[in-house]
């Protein structure tokens, strides 16, 4: 028999995680993308239906370049905050830990893939 408090079964549980500091990242990283979006669009825009030479000539300026790294970094980690979210809210168990696992490590793989690609155009 266990003598425990409704406290003390509670720790671990609700407003005892990381709660607050998700909501803010999400936060941020909306307010974020509520910029970078449009300035990539507009960037991207103004480089759709070139040939691969003048592709790399735009993105060998930093400001296109610069604008299409954030925004890929932005979006993937917002993506993997949002989808934590959901996994946390119906998955339960260790099924939950192997996918936040697994989702952490997509985003950011693709996050990286997204930069280098990037990256490969600039230089």
């Amino acid at each position: 028999m266990a003598y425990l408090t409704d406290r003390k079964r509670a720790i671990g549980w609700g407003s005892a995680k990381s709660g607050t500091q998700h909501f803010w990242s999400m936060k941020v990283s909306s307010v974020a993308l509520l910029i970078l979006i449009p300035l990539f669009v507009f960037t991207f825009g103004a480089a759709l239906g070139g040939s691969y030479e003048e592709i790399t000539a735009y993105y060998a300026r930093p400001f296109p370049a610069i604008v299409a790294a954030l925004t890929i970094l932005v979006a993937f980690k917002h993506f993997n905050d949002g989808v934590q979210t959901l996994i946390e809210d119906y998955v339960h168990g260790v099924l939950e830990k192997i996918l936040i696992l697994g989702m952490t490590c997509l985003s950011y793989g693709a996050a990286g893939v997204g930069v280098f690609a990037i990256a490969r155009l600039a230089l």
